[in-house]
């Protein structure tokens, strides 16, 4: 009786080991998970956005009562600074799929990205101070509908066509913010990406762009507002050594390669 007991435990396990081993089959994205976790579920994340957002209401305060010409505006990345678009990342987890233009057009036609904390409540302030907010995303022009349809049920104020700046032909980001500036004065800058802030960081070098960050440390807080996001961005430029066309295995080695060890 013990042995058939044994027996029978022994094909339990075996079959969930087969169980799990087909539905995480393909693990090329697991380096995701545990950034993902993180920016989804830990209360750190939330009280940096907080933290952030009451920073950025603080300065538009201040910036406001300075007299100039032109109406005053904030301009705001989109991804992971207004909204959260982890639930994609997770799902390239769960399927093992990188990211491409064609499975994330399926997300964002969606149009159910969350709000990040703090950020309806930024966008209501400004509105409630004449302070315009720009949405400038490197979002294509085709994801427009979705992108609005999604902030307008979350709330957000500003959501109107003129209010985005998305990408038509390049995904540089100066040309648009001159566009901005020709209009407004531009008082703040947020985002989650350094390439949101100014054209000085759009070539990091070798050293990951620490030196340009730290040539412009005393913005960061005052006119450039950073938020958290550990799960992608061009800072994994850096790893790859710029190059495009790695397959999994020379990522994987390229990541462990560039973690600092005692």
């Amino acid at each position: 009786m013990k042995k058939l007991l044994g027996i029978l435990l022994s094909i339990s396990l075996l079959l969930a080991g087969c169980s799990i081993s087909d539905k995480n089959k393909d693990l090329s994205q697991e380096h995701l998970v545990l950034s993902t976790i993180w920016f989804q579920k830990s209360p750190e994340a939330k009280a940096l956005f907080y933290q952030a957002f009451n920073i950025a209401k603080e300065r538009v305060v201040e910036f406001n009562k300075e007299e100039g010409e032109k109406p005053k505006a904030v301009v705001v990345d989109l991804d992971e600074t207004m909204i959260d678009n982890s639930p994609f990342q997770g799902k390239m987890v769960e399927e093992g799929k990188p990211y491409n233009p064609e499975f994330w057009a399926e997300w964002t036609k969606l149009s159910q990205a969350k709000a990040t904390p703090g950020a309806k409540d930024f966008t209501l302030f400004c509105d409630s101070i004449g302070v315009e907010v720009i949405y400038l995303s490197n979002r294509l022009t085709t994801e427009l509908e979705w992108t609005m349809r999604n902030l307008d049920s979350l709330g957000f104020a500003f959501v109107t066509p003129n209010n985005f700046l998305l990408v038509d032909e390049t995904s540089a980001k100066e040309p648009r913010r001159e566009k901005v500036a020709e209009q407004y004065d531009i008082i703040l800058l947020l985002g989650d990406n350094l390439n949101d802030f100014a054209e000085v960081f759009q070539h990091r070098g070798d050293d990951w762009g620490v030196s340009v960050v730290e040539k412009y440390k005393n913005e960061f807080g005052r006119r450039f507002i950073i938020f958290p996001n550990p799960m992608y961005g061009d800072w994994e430029k850096s790893i790859y050594n710029n190059e495009r066309g790695l397959n999994e295995n020379e990522k994987f080695k390229l990541r462990r390669k560039a973690v600092t060890a005692f």
